[in-house]
């Protein structure tokens, strides 16, 4: 079968990638997702400071930092046309290839992933579907309309999407590096603000496409296992391993799938809703039927799950013990002291039978140590956001003033609690082994219940493509 035909049936294509030129500072294009630092807009300030006015994918995308600011309109019409600009200029090299990178960060070393196009008629975020591509969160549509306005029309895409795959053996990624390793990276450029390094290099040999068709298909049908011996002594036949031991991987219409969105749901979300638009327009483009990702493995030894924070504005913190009190086993501990937050980062890691997390008192000015922080326990919970999240969501509906916020890292979290009036909840780990087989078992689990990595191990945006052709 066509290389192409076969990686079609799995959701995925090559893309023609496009990158900066040579002579163009990678340290400079190169920026972190849009999704990220959402409340430290100092952040943003520092990595425009970095960019400057030179050639840079920050001039290509929409902080969402600044998403409720005046002037959204203005601003996706300046992105759109600096996207056309450095078109306009040959600014890009093209190539016909899958990008295999390897990123270091300042917590581990070696994560591998590699750049591919999926399939947007093989994704559907609704609750109740089963397709190839799986979220793994609640997609919320009140989210989706800013990031709609800036994908029409765009020239051009910046993947920060990263898409799981459950290869246990760590055998596909590990392997496609080996083989494209012996050349020359493409490109090898420090990452701005202290967020380590990034290599690429082309996965551009049809060899090397085959290999990684065939080992979507072993993940998608796992081999059969031979059982021993029937009654009479003989060889039973082969059988696929029960659903509950490869719960992750099978296509559309069961509880198994091929791939999970890790981080960017929103904006593939978004991606998908803008395909869906430009269908009924008649328009002939396949550009916008496809998007970027990055694909890692669950079960890279250098891809942590960190969970995400909650802040809620202006709650004050004895409404928030109240509110989670009815929790099964509810106890609440005050620590104090110069180590009170280490000790609380500490707890809610530590492996226990109770579930744990924390609340964090946010007071303009002073240091949460002095304003409260408390360790919660409570009996298990398989996952603490399926009961928490509820009753946050039920907090602030209709209660003007009030709002959640989704914060990666606990020092982010201290960090926005000692500037803003509101509370914390600090989470506990997530268990990333369980990913596949819990979104198999229940679907998407509650919005932002988990982070691939701290905030800056984010990916940042460095190929891109022709979005409408």
């Amino acid at each position: 079968m066509d290389i192409h035909k076969r990686l079609a049936a799995l959701g995925t294509a090559i893309p023609r990638l496009l990158l900066p030129r040579e002579g163009t500072d990678l340290s400079r294009w190169a920026v972190i997702a849009c999704d990220q630092f959402t409340q430290d807009r100092s952040y943003w300030e520092r990595a425009a400071a970095a960019a400057g006015d030179g050639p840079s994918a920050l001039h290509c995308i929409f902080p969402e930092v600044f998403l409720d600011d005046p002037g959204r309109t203005e601003r996706i019409g300046r992105i759109h046309q600096t996207m056309k600009k450095y078109l306009a200029e040959s600014l890009f090299n093209s190539y016909r290839a899958c990008m295999y990178v390897e990123r270091d960060t300042a917590y581990h070393r070696g994560r591998r992933g590699l750049v591919v196009c999926l399939d947007l008629e093989r994704y559907d975020w609704s609750a109740d579907s089963k397709p190839l591509i799986r979220p793994t969160e609640g997609t919320v549509p009140e989210r989706l309309p800013p990031r709609m306005d800036a994908r029409r029309g765009a020239a051009l895409e910046l993947p920060h999407i990263l898409v799981l795959i459950d290869d246990e053996t760590d055998e596909l990624l590990r392997t496609l590096g080996d083989r494209v390793r012996t050349g020359t990276p493409l490109y090898d450029t420090p990452l701005m603000l202290d967020s380590g390094r990034v290599k690429g290099w082309l996965l551009d040999r049809e060899e090397d496409w085959n290999y990684l068709a065939g080992g979507l298909e072993k993940l998608i049908s796992p081999p059969r296992i031979p059982h021993a011996q029937d009654a009479g002594g003989r060889p039973r036949p082969d059988q696929s391993p029960p659903p509950a031991e490869r719960a992750g991987n099978s296509p559309e219409g069961s509880g198994k799938f091929l791939y999970a969105v890790g981080d960017g749901n929103h904006s593939l979300a978004a991606a998908k809703a803008v395909w869906e638009e430009y269908k009924k327009t008649g328009g002939t483009s396949e550009g916008p039927r496809w998007v970027m990702a990055e694909l890692e493995n669950l079960y890279d030894p250098a891809l942590a799950f960190e969970p995400i924070h909650r802040f809620i504005f202006g709650a004050g913190t004895e409404e928030i013990k109240k509110l989670l009190a009815p929790l099964a086993g509810f106890s609440l501990t005050r620590l104090s002291g110069t180590g009170a937050r280490e000790k609380l980062l500490f707890l809610v890691k530590e492996q226990v039978p109770r579930t744990r997390f924390g609340i964090i008192a946010g007071v303009p000015g002073a240091a949460p140590e002095e304003a409260g922080i408390f360790l919660v326990e409570a009996d298990p919970l398989p996952l603490a956001l399926e009961r928490i999240q509820p009753l946050l969501d039920g907090f602030v509906k209709d209660r003007p003033g009030l709002s959640i916020d989704y914060i990666h890292g606990g020092e982010e979290l201290f960090h926005l609690a000692r500037g803003s009036a509101g509370t914390g909840i600090l989470l506990p780990p997530f268990n990333k082994r369980e990913l596949f087989r819990t979104v198999a078992a229940r679907g998407p689990l509650p919005r932002k219940s988990f982070s691939m990595g701290e905030a800056g191990e984010k990916r940042f945006y460095l190929e891109c493509r022709k979005l409408f052709e």
